[in-house]
């Protein structure tokens, strides 16, 4: 919606200089092949529809009553699945609102903070909101984090690992090589991908007392319509969190949200189960795309960064939309001959390819 001037007189002038994050389509038109918002192509655990419907019985009380402002039986589950206590565990109304009371929590800064050109495009929105001095340092040609660059004073550092547009993850290594290099900052690490095979920091947290991990359900948990995001840090930490969140809004999760959130975590074995179905299908995409000459850049998330030599990404994305199938098209600069594909089912991984096949590519 385009707005005039005259229009905007009543917003703060903050507001009016804000770039609001944009996120990715989602279509009202049926019969779609959705590969764009990386949402996990299979349900949840049975475990957690009984869970709500549980809740639900209790008609008495389900809405008339606020739900726990502690959210502890999730804190709880998150911690005995993480092998972690529940004072290491903050809970939000998904990962996105986890990382907006980090921002505020931590990094209003001296010093900018620290985080690479191509990554999750809310850190730019956030650090704009909140006025976080920011200091963008470029990956490397192959697109991966050069860590001897965050080894310079900072207010704080953020990176998504896996990243994301990229799918490329750091290792545990260079992980804590940063964490070593930067004692006096707090260094975040967003791992909404890492359950699609990267390794998570999680195992770092009792021996950093700067270290927060930022994790959602949305991905691997197949929860993104319920949001449900967790922070796991030591308790000085958490408890600046609890903090902002306690200053903000004290009931951030709803009953069924936590219900549900907690049978997922109790319900492993399907977890895992789903997680690896992602794995072997992204496995097999990759595959398929790179028979068709496409480039693709290794992937440790249930999505895939694609290119192809002899085609603008532009004009493909709009002609596999036009062939009923949506990706995401990032116009940005050095990503913008990238395509980035969610990792669907087998079958609807295998539509894309005899799409590009049989009547793009042809």
């Amino acid at each position: 919606m385009e707005l005039t001037t005259e229009q905007m007189r009543f917003w703060s002038p903050e507001v009016r200089k804000l770039e609001p994050y944009i996120p990715g389509e989602q279509p009202k038109l049926q019969n779609l092949l959705k590969l764009n918002t990386n949402e996990n192509p299979y349900p949840p655990s049975p475990y957690v529809v009984d869970a709500i419907q549980a809740v639900l019985a209790n008609q008495a009380d389900v809405l008339r009553l606020y739900p726990d402002p502690d959210a502890t039986a999730l804190k709880e589950a998150i911690a005995q699945q993480q092998c972690i206590t529940a004072s290491q565990v903050f809970v939000g109304n998904g990962s996105d609102e986890v990382l907006a009371h980090i921002f505020k929590a931590f990094f209003i800064q001296e010093h900018p903070i620290l985080y690479p050109d191509i990554t999750y495009s809310f850190y730019p929105v956030y650090s704009q909101f909140f006025g976080v001095k920011t200091k963008i340092l470029p990956l490397n040609a192959d697109f991966e984090i050069d860590i001897a660059d965050y080894r310079q004073p900072n207010g704080g550092i953020i990176i998504t690992n896996p990243n994301a547009p990229t799918s490329i993850a750091l290792d545990l290594l260079s992980i804590e090589e940063i964490l070593q290099n930067n004692p006096d900052s707090v260094v975040v690490i967003d791992e909404a991908y890492v359950d699609f095979g990267a390794e998570s920091a999680v195992s770092l947290v009792s021996k950093y007392e700067n270290l927060v991990v930022c994790q959602t359900t949305s991905k691997s948990r197949s929860l993104a319509g319920l949001r449900v995001g967790f922070a796991i840090a030591q308790p000085h930490l958490i408890a600046a969190l609890e903090t902002v969140k306690n200053s903000f809004n004290s009931y951030p999760m709803d009953r069924l949200a936590i219900a549900a959130a907690v049978a997922s975590f109790q319900d492993q074995d399907y977890f895992q189960a789903m997680c690896q179905k992602v794995i072997d299908s992204r496995e097999q995409l990759v595959n398929g795309l790179e028979a068709l000459d496409f480039k693709v850049l290794p992937s440790k998330a249930n999505f895939i960064f694609v290119s192809l030599a002899h085609k603008n990404a532009a004009d493909l994305a709009a002609e596999l939309r036009q062939h009923g199938i949506i990706v995401r098209y990032f116009n940005k600069p050095r990503i913008n001959q990238y395509l980035r594909i969610t990792v669907g089912t087998d079958e609807q991984n295998q539509r894309l390819i005899d799409t590009l096949r049989n009547q793009i590519l042809v």
